[in-house]
């Protein structure tokens, strides 16, 4: 959900009516699908890898012990 409202910002509608809304809802997802071959195809990944919070503070403090 994240990558679809990052590039093709579909929480919000640009048109008025349901089957343009559907029309463009098809045409992100369509994008979103290219996107992600592309990625596959050339072997970079997507940013799938998130550290926690408290992972992130650990990291942070051996930053600073170092």
């Amino acid at each position: 959900m994240r990558q679809a409202v990052a590039v093709t910002g579909v929480r919000r509608a640009r048109y008025r009516g349901l089957t343009k809304v559907h029309l463009e809802h098809v045409f992100s997802a369509m994008a979103l699908n290219l996107i992600r071959l592309d990625a596959w195809w050339n072997g970079h990944p997507l940013d799938r890898t998130r550290t926690g919070h408290l992972a992130r503070l650990e990291l942070t403090e051996l930053a600073l012990a170092a």
